[in-house]
């Protein structure tokens, strides 16, 4: 059995922002993408197995290129997110035209994973430290207890369009009080400002924020799969109704289930929403590597 924590790669998107595949457009010097640079860090900081969740449309050409790149390195398995993996119980809707959100990603993952795993997006780049700070949490901790790396809002914003981010509230003892998806903040003078309820709502620059970085036990499928029931009953008529992984989050602490650990590290982020933030992103690798951070061939192909 794999005693190594997991890595699951969320990387079902289908670039609508960005107007194509972002998880295989090439940002380093020898045709790296983020995932690369992602992966790298996660095998040096102890993670034994990767798990990519993909649409079945791209399934084979996201298989080929990282099987050729690091399935050598590291162990590889690729789980689809559709539209109709969803319980027995429920009936889609006709007018439904895609998956359930990132809840819903991660729990399709259950499938292949029975062991402590960290969830990460493909299109973000998280930093060394925090993959040794999540493998860390995941390796060592023995309770039942979750975790969220956490970064400042205003390191997470594009120029370019609106995001959507988890704001994250510390309740003074290290873990989460509340978790709450946002959805569409701007960037504005000193923060971001969204739509919440008609009103225009606005956060800090310094307001934490997840970027899908977190860190689960196996347990996480089991509560998934009963909020995901819920869920569906709930909302799964809605033409673009989405399951989040915050919402899980915010239910079990609420409900007193168990502790999500607020983690913090030194680590860089920085990310691709919109094709215009693709220049910031290969300079920002490039200065990685000038810093030796990174070899310049990654994987010496």
């Amino acid at each position: 059995m794999n005693t190594k924590p997991t890595l699951l790669v969320l990387a079902a998107g289908m670039g609508s922002r960005y107007g194509s595949l972002k998880q295989l457009d090439s940002f380093g010097p020898n045709g790296e993408t983020i995932i690369d640079y992602s992966v790298y860090d996660a095998i040096k900081a102890g993670f034994g197995k990767i798990v990519f969740i993909v649409r079945e449309s791209f399934k084979k050409e996201i298989e080929d290129v990282f099987s050729k790149k690091f399935g050598d390195r590291i162990e590889l398995q690729f789980v689809t997110q559709e539209l109709n993996k969803v319980p027995d119980f429920f009936t889609l809707p006709e007018e439904r035209q895609k998956p359930w959100g990132t809840a819903h990603a991660v729990w399709v993952g259950a499938e292949v994973i029975n062991e402590p795993f960290g969830v990460i997006n493909a299109d973000d780049y998280y930093g060394v430290e925090s993959f040794a700070t999540l493998s860390e949490f995941l390796t060592n901790d023995k309770t039942e207890d979750y975790a969220v790396v956490s970064y400042f809002l205003k390191n997470t914003m594009s120029e370019h369009g609106t995001v959507n981010r988890g704001v994250c509230f510390d309740d003074g003892t290290g873990n989460l009080s509340e978790i709450v998806e946002c959805l569409k903040i701007s960037k504005v003078d000193g923060g971001g400002s969204y739509d919440k309820d008609g009103t225009a709502t606005f956060l800090k620059n310094e307001t934490l924020v997840s970027m899908n970085m977190f860190g689960f036990k196996p347990s996480f499928f089991k509560y998934a799969s009963e909020q995901f029931n819920d869920f569906l009953r709930a909302r799964g008529t809605e033409e673009k109704s989405e399951f989040f992984i915050p919402l899980v989050l915010d239910n079990l602490i609420k409900a007193g289930v168990l502790n999500v650990r607020l983690l913090s590290c030194d680590a860089e982020w920085f990310g691709v929403t919109y094709k215009e933030d693709k220049p910031f992103v290969v300079q920002r690798i490039k200065d990685l590597i000038a810093r030796e951070v990174y070899p310049e061939n990654l994987w010496n192909l």
